[in-house]
């Protein structure tokens, strides 16, 4: 008797699991194939400025953006590097592509998707470049 409980229950989770893999994999199959290279164009393409809490020549630049509602205008993201380990990797790896080695890399730095600015005068001009 036990023996016409447990097959019908062997099968009807067998079922289940084969229901969810298959569900599963046609789910995968839906997403959109978005290759690395797209994605690092599309991360890329963004402007980052990369500042540490209390350093003065970023205080420059953060009176200036606020001064000339920069954000208002000009579509960019801030990133804090002294207390964030992952905003601070991700600086080292734009620094390296522009050529700046770990230990020469000063903030503020901006990344404008291709090139790298450093230094609070060289970081207003390109916004005042990119406001005209």
């Amino acid at each position: 008797m036990s023996k016409k409980i447990i097959i019908p229950t062997i099968l009807f989770i067998a079922v289940f699991i084969l229901s969810f893999i298959i569900l599963f994999e046609n789910k995968e199959d839906n997403l959109p194939n978005n290759t690395a290279e797209e994605n690092q164009q599309t991360e890329e393409s963004q402007i980052i400025l990369f500042y540490g809490d209390g350093c003065p020549a970023c205080a420059v630049v953060e009176d200036y953006i606020g001064e000339n509602n920069i954000q208002e205008r000009v579509e960019f993201e801030q990133k804090e590097v002294y207390y964030n380990k992952k905003n601070a990797d991700e600086l080292s790896e734009k620094a390296k592509t522009c050529g700046i080695s770990a230990n020469s890399i000063q903030i503020p730095f901006l990344w404008d998707g291709s090139k790298c600015f450093v230094g609070s005068q060289t970081i207003i001009d390109f916004f005042n470049q990119k406001l005209k």
